[in-house]
This record gives structure tokens, sequence and C-alpha cells, in this order.
């Protein structure tokens, strides 16, 4: 699956009380190094994940994605992993728990002192909307976006003209229309950006499959700094 040197990750689980929504608990997972050292800045990076995943078992984080990777045969990076978790009751998503979502990422980012420069987040099906949506809300705080069959309001695109974006949709997908992705990423090269869309020609709606593992995105995130400021 990987072919650059593994690093183990280990695993611990925490509960986030909403400060906006008093109802709101959402569970999410940190993966750091097994070496993790208090002093080393490393990179944050976020993973939403996909409507099948909400609820309160925080086994479904893992079942896709980098929380996946990290908690079996480890990744290719040394990074910090924050994958939080939607409640299932409530019609919860992570468009209306932007606003905590954010605020935990902020949270995360402090207490493990990672690297500012290099906080990316990736998500897909739901997770890929979340992507998009919390991304476009505040593009100077990331350095890397990677949607994955998600989509988002072209009309906020033109506020990733800073931000590396590599978005990934199924070219068979029937669940979310590879238009979706089409669209985002016109409309954030339309406004100057620099938008990738890698269509999986063979795949439906399971095209972070190859995303993460046919490719060096993971690498390619956590290497990605935002543009120092003039």
């Amino acid at each position: 699956m990987f072919t650059a040197s593994m690093v183990t990750y280990t695993e611990s689980l925490f509960v986030y009380q909403s400060p906006i929504h008093q109802k709101v608990q959402m569970n999410y997972l940190i993966h750091v190094p097994a070496d993790f050292r208090k002093d080393e800045k490393l990179p944050l990076m976020v993973f939403l994940h996909g409507g099948g995943e909400k609820g309160g078992d925080p086994a479904k984080i893992k079942i896709h994605g980098l929380p996946r990777y990290a908690s079996k045969g480890g990744l290719p990076v040394r990074a910090v992993i924050l994958s939080p978790q939607v409640p299932e009751k409530g019609g919860w998503n992570w468009w209306l728990l932007h606003e905590e979502t954010f605020e935990l990422i902020k949270k995360v980012a402090r207490k493990y002192h990672v690297d500012k420069d290099r906080i990316s987040m990736t998500g897909l099906s739901m997770g890929g909307f979340g992507t998009w949506v919390i991304g476009t809300l505040h593009p100077e705080f990331f350095s890397a976006l990677a949607p994955i069959c998600g989509g988002g309001m072209t009309f906020s695109a033109r506020r990733l003209t800073d931000t590396p974006v590599r978005a990934f949709h199924g070219g068979k997908d029937t669940v979310v229309p590879l238009h979706e992705s089409q669209r985002m990423v016109d409309a954030v090269n339309a406004a100057g950006g620099k938008a990738e869309l890698i269509v999986v020609s063979s795949a439906g709606h399971n095209s972070w499959e190859f995303a993460y593992e046919e490719t060096n995105l993971i690498p390619w995130l956590a290497a990605q700094k935002r543009p120092e400021k003039e």
C-alpha cells in the first residue's frame, strides 16, 4: 500500500463538549507517533469521516482514511492526526458543526504544539463536503485541503486562491456526482487559485482508497506550508 518507511502510531480517545450546541458531544481520536516528543513540532492533519461513520462508536472513525492507517499499519509521515466524529442523533453533519469542529482543531493544535504553518484537512463523502466548507470559511488557517467525493458552495471558492487543493472523485460515483467536485475546482481556478481534480475513472463512491493508498496524497498534505505573510 505505502512504499515509504512506516511510522507507528499510538491512539487516544477524547470527548469534546460543544460550546455552541450544549447537547452535542463529539468523540475524537488523536494519533501521534509512538515516539512522539513534546518538543517536536509536527504537522497536524485533520480527517473528516463520511456519513456512514456518524454515531457514538469511535471504532467507526477508523473504518476509512487516515485513522484507519494510523491504527493498523502506520503512516509514511510523522504527524498529529485528529479525527472527530459527528453524533448520530439530531441530524448533524460537518456543516452544522463547523464552528465546534474548527474550535476543536485549534484546541488540538495548541495542546500538541503543532507546526501552525502545516495544518491540513482531508475528508471523504460527507467529510469531503466538510473539508470544502471549513476550508473556505478559514482559508488562512489551512496549509492544504484534500476533499474526496465532496462538494461545496462555489461562491466561496474564491477564498481558496492561496490554498493548495487536491480533490479526488470517482468517475462512476452515483452517490455524489462527479460534477460536485468539478464545479468547486473550476471555481477555485477561475478565481486564480491552484486546485487539481483527480478523477478515478474506474471508481464509484470509494475513490478515497485510490487517493490515500495509490498516490502521494498523505506525504503531500504533511509537507504543505502556509505561504509567508508579506
